[in-house]
């Protein structure tokens, strides 16, 4: 296996779809790469070999909209997607040819994220109904409704060792629930960074774009929009909130200080949260973040001012590292072995990139 060299990141595969992407995945096997797009079926991906053609392969039906958010199981033998429909729909992915195998009405209005736990038997999901909801991953059954958002949730995520869902809404409300109970353990901290009401368009701007667990759970890290200027354009600046989870006190001001805008070595001041922002970033949005296991978060951005891929030291809150995509990226996810991301890109191209030379 190659050294991991960020600095080093080129691009291996691009693959043309045609409609503007949307959410990527990998199997956990790492031998297909999973994406949506602006159509209603999600497509598996599985690379030739030897220069053979790649073999794409639809997920068809159960959704009657575009989906925005897949989850591989650990089985590597199913895949469940949320769509804008607000439906949970199950795929048997096992055979040549993917089937459809479950169609659950999940969310009254839409269904933006899905995670499955590490184990691969629980399921969570979160919508525009303010809500977060827990279903057994093998029949599809409605395990647990947890109320207590007053916007709309844009993502869920599984702390590593399958202990608490963590969710994230419009206004950057972070609660921590407990799977097992079905019951919310606490509010984390509120990340005033990912939200704005604009005055002059009257229109709430924000929310969790992406969201991840470092490997431990010691930290968990939401990519959103922050400093916007316009909520009816969407211009604002691309950022990552890492939140430290024993002690997420919010400082006073989640606003970065002008040492910490020109400083990439500069650690932040708070521990609790902090913000982690591109070097000249232009505007955009973070749609995608990862932990790498040797140790530094990876931030897919994309908006007015192109996509990037930028890369993160643990103690740092700006960039070590940044690579300019051809165009904007709508998520990313990290091989199982680390040593590529794969991009969902708005001009409708997967596109992988390796992490080394």
């Amino acid at each position: 296996m190659a050294a991991i060299d960020p600095t080093k990141t080129h691009q291996l595969l691009d693959y043309k779809h045609g409609r503007p992407l949307l959410a990527v995945r990998w199997s956990p096997g790492g031998n297909a790469i999973y994406f949506s797009s602006e159509n209603a079926a999600p497509q598996r991906f599985v690379a030739g070999s030897d220069g053979a053609e790649p073999t794409v392969s639809p997920l068809e039906g159960g959704h009657d909209s575009w989906v925005k958010s897949m989850a591989v199981l650990p089985d590597d033998r199913t895949v469940v997607t949320a769509g804008y429909d607000g439906r949970l729909v199950w795929f048997d992915v096992a055979g040549e040819t993917p089937a459809l195998a479950r169609v659950v009405e999940a969310h009254k209005g839409w269904a933006r994220s899905v995670a499955a736990s590490p184990d691969g038997q629980m399921l969570a999901s979160c919508g525009n109904d303010n809500l977060v909801r827990l279903w057994d991953a093998v029949d599809g059954r409605e395990l647990a409704v947890l109320s207590g958002h007053s916007s709309h949730v844009y993502e869920v995520a599984w702390r590593p060792d399958g202990s608490a869902v963590v969710s994230c809404d419009l206004k950057g409300v972070i609660k921590e629930w407990d799977p097992a109970a079905g019951t919310l353990r606490r509010d984390i901290v509120t990340a005033e960074a990912l939200w704005k009401y604009d005055t002059t368009f009257r229109a709430d701007i924000g929310g969790a774009r992406s969201i991840a667990f470092n490997a431990d759970g010691s930290q968990l890290a939401i990519g959103g929009i922050t400093k916007v200027t316009n909520a009816f354009a969407g211009i604002g600046k691309p950022v990552i909130v890492v939140v430290n989870w024993e002690q997420p006190e919010a400082p006073a001001s989640t606003e970065p200080s002008a040492a910490e805008e020109t400083s990439a070595e500069k650690p932040a001041e708070n521990t609790g949260v902090r913000q982690l922002l591109g070097k000249g970033a232009g505007d955009g949005v973070c749609w995608g973040v990862a932990w790498h296991p040797e140790g530094f978060w990876i931030g897919q951005a994309g908006g007015g001012g192109g996509g990037w891929l930028r890369f993160f030291k643990p103690d740092a809150t700006e960039d070590f590292h940044a690579l300019k995509l051809p165009s904007n990226g709508r998520g990313m996810a990290i091989s199982p072995d680390a040593t590529q991301v794969a991009i969902a890109m708005a001009n409708g191209y997967l596109r992988v990139y390796g992490l080394h030379a």
